[in-house]
C-alpha cells in the first residue's frame, strides 16, 4: 500500500468555459457530429464491441454512449437494453456519493476537514473519532476493509454486500478497526462510502428509522441531484438500516449516467445553476494516492488517468466507467460485463476508443 501522499497536481487540465451559448441536454439529448476526434474509427470501435466474436476479449458490453459538446455523437446498446433501460452502476456510485456529499459542502452543513462523528467512535480516546469527510474520500481513513470480489472468506466487501452485514452497510464499515494511522495510508474500500452516505443522511436530519432515512436520503438525491440533471431513470438502492449504498447501487440508463459525467466535465454546473460548490470536481481529479494493484491514480472517489489530457473516471465492478475528457469536451459511459482475465484485452480496446474521442 502507499503510505505517502502525492504532491497535489498543479495546472489541471482547463474544464468547459461556461458561456451564453454553451449547449446543454434538455429533457432528451441533442445529438451532433462528433467535434474532435476520428469518427469513422471511434463507430468501427463500437460496432465490434458488440459483435458475438468480441465477448472473448471485451465482456459482453450492454451499452455506450458518447457525448461531445453536451450532443450524443455515438451510441450503441445490445439486443436487450434500450436508452431507457436502468444498470446497475456498481462502483462508479461512489462518485455519485461525492457529489452528494459536496452539495451539503455548499449548503455549508458539511466541513471536509471536520471529523465526522460516527456512532461507533463517539469515545474520545478512540483514535477513529479524528477521521475526516476528506479522509473517507480519499480511500485513507486508516480503517480495516479488504475490498475483494472472489475469496469470500477474506472479503469486508462481499460481506457487506452480500453477507450478515448487508442489513448494515455503514455500521459495519465503520466498526471496523483502525489499521493504519487516519489519512496515511491508502486503501480502496467500499465501506467508507457507505459511511459517507450515512453521514450524509444524518446532516439531513434522519435518526435511526429505516423508512425515515430513506425517505429524506431519497427526496434530497431527487431534489438536489438527479432532479436538476433530468436523470429520470436514477433509482437509488438502501440496506434495511435506510442507508444508500452508496459504495455500490445505483441503477440509472446510460444517457443518465452520462448527465452526471457532463455535471463533472462542467465543473460541477448544470445549465446557470451551480450544483457542486467551486473546487469540488477539483478535489475529485486530483491524482493524491496510487493504487498498490496496477498503480492507478485516485483522487476523491474519482479515478484520474496519468497523461497530458486530464480524463477523470468513475469505475465499477465489470468495468462499468463514466469517463470525463476535458480536452475534447467528452463524456464515455460503458456499461456491461468484463471479467478480471479480460482486463487487459478490454483496457487496451478502451484506450483505442480514447484516442478516437480526441485530436
Amino acid at each position: 500500500m502507499s503510505s505517502t501522499r502525492l504532491p497535489l497536481t498543479v495546472g489541471l487540465a482547463s474544464l468547459t468555459t461556461q458561456t451564453e451559448g454553451l449547449s446543454w441536454p434538455g429533457i432528451t439529448w441533442s445529438t451532433g457530429p462528433q467535434l474532435a476526434g476520428n469518427s469513422e474509427q471511434l463507430n468501427a470501435l463500437l460496432d465490434f464491441a458488440f459483435l458475438p466474436e468480441s465477448t472473448a476479449r471485451l465482456g459482453e458490453t450492454l451499452a455506450v454512449v458518447v457525448v461531445q459538446g453536451a450532443k450524443i455523437v455515438a451510441e450503441r446498446y445490445s439486443s436487450q437494453i434500450t436508452a431507457e433501460t436502468p444498470l446497475i452502476s456498481w462502483s462508479t456510485a461512489k462518485s455519485i456519493t461525492h457529489a452528494a456529499a459536496g452539495i451539503l459542502v455548499a449548503d455549508g452543513l458539511l466541513d471536509p476537514g471536520a471529523p465526522i462523528n460516527a456512532p461507533e467512535w463517539q469515545s474520545a480516546a478512540d483514535p477513529r473519532a479524528s477521521i475526516t469527510l476528506t479522509d473517507l474520500l480519499e480511500m485513507r481513513s486508516g480503517l480495516h476493509f479488504v475490498e475483494e470480489y472472489v475469496d469470500n472468506k477474506n472479503s469486508n466487501c462481499l460481506e457487506m454486500l452480500f453477507g450478515d452485514a448487508a442489513d448494515d452497510v455503514a455500521g459495519y464499515a465503520a466498526s471496523q478497526p483502525l489499521e493504519h494511522k487516519v489519512g496515511s495510508v491508502f486503501n480502496y474500500s467500499s465501506g467508507t462510502t457507505n459511511i459517507v452516505a450515512r453521514h450524509i443522511a444524518h446532516l439531513l436530519g434522519a435518526g435511526e428509522d429505516p423508512a425515515e432515512r430513506q425517505s429524506l436520503m431519497t427526496e434530497f438525491l431527487q431534489q438536489r441531484l438527479f432532479g436538476p440533471l433530468g436523470m429520470s431513470t436514477a433509482q437509488p438502492r438502501f440496506d434495511a438500516s435506510g442507508t444508500f449504498v452508496g459504495s455500490s447501487y445505483l441503477f440509472a440508463s446510460a444517457q443518465d449516467f452520462a448527465r452526471f459525467g457532463l455535471l463533472y466535465l462542467r465543473d460541477g454546473l448544470w445549465g446557470k445553476e451551480r450544483l457542486l460548490p467551486e473546487g469540488w470536481v477539483d478535489t475529485a481529479r486530483t491524482a493524491v494516492s496510487v493504487d498498490p494493484d496496477g498503480g492507478a491514480l485516485y483522487g476523491q472517489h474519482w479515478w484520474v488517468r496519468s497523461g497530458n489530457a486530464g480524463i477523470f473516471f468513475a469505475l465499477g465492478y465489470e468495468q462499468q466507467i463514466i469517463m470525463c475528457i476535458p480536452r475534447s469536451d467528452t463524456v464515455l459511459v460503458r456499461l456491461g460485463k468484463t471479467t478480471a482475465d479480460q482486463r487487459s484485452s478490454f483496457e487496451s480496446h478502451w484506450d483505442e476508443v480514447i484516442l478516437a474521442c480526441t485530436d
